[in-house]
């Protein structure tokens, strides 16, 4: 065997490197490109996991959101119900005041109604016989005294009740002093007027004494 057969022999005897070949580059690539595929894979399933720990989470803040908007709900409602309320004290309050200054005078005038009735007596007293002078003077004395009464009684606000015979008794303004027989008047109706009524703006001070009709007996 020649040199140049045995050359060739020990070539064919030799193994392959395929990493010298054309085929084993491309082998290589191919497992080289996997990795990044791998890669990919491995960051969208991350994605997707944290997409659903996100979807889980997700209601957690909703509720936090409804717990708040009832707790604002309630705060609002306990706001208005507060404001109602010291709208209603202060109502009260302005009504007591107006009540305190309206009726301040009552005792003032309750007082005042003695004196009234006394000049009312004076009027009502017969001076036949009296010199006519004296009566006159007398009379036009009470007279004014009288009007400057009623002057001072309409500046407070101070009105009379007088009832007429024939009216009607009203429980709410007269008290009935006795029963009296009529047969002119209707039963529970005024005979006569003993003393008169006064009212402080629509307060009672007095109610007016009366006499009350009822049917006479029958004979």
């Amino acid at each position: 065997m020649t040199s140049t057969d045995q050359t060739t022999a020990k070539d064919k005897s030799r193994p392959i490197d395929t990493a010298d070949t054309p085929s084993g580059a491309g082998a290589a690539g191919e497992q080289v490109s996997e990795a990044p595929g791998e890669t990919q894979l491995s960051a969208s399933e991350a994605a997707a996991g944290e997409g659903s720990v996100d979807s889980a989470a997700a209601p957690e803040p909703l509720g936090e959101l409804e717990t708040l908007r009832q707790q604002v709900e309630e705060m609002r409602d306990g706001f208005l119900r507060a404001r109602a309320e010291a709208d209603n004290i202060r109502k009260r309050a302005q009504g007591e005041v107006a009540s305190a200054r309206k009726f301040a005078l009552e005792s003032f005038a309750t007082e005042l109604l003695n004196v009234r009735d006394s000049l009312d007596l004076a009027r009502a007293v017969n001076l036949e016989g009296a010199a006519e002078d004296l009566v006159t003077r007398i009379v036009e004395g009470l007279d004014l005294t009288l009007k400057q009464f009623d002057t001072v009684f309409e500046k407070f606000t101070i009105f009379e009740v007088d009832p007429q015979p024939g009216d009607k008794l009203d429980p709410e303004s007269h008290q009935a002093m006795s029963l009296e027989e009529s047969a002119d008047i209707a039963p529970n109706h005024i005979c006569r007027v003993v003393q008169k009524g006064y009212r402080l703006h629509d307060r009672l001070l007095r109610p007016a004494m009366v006499i009350v009709a009822k049917t006479p007996a029958s004979g």
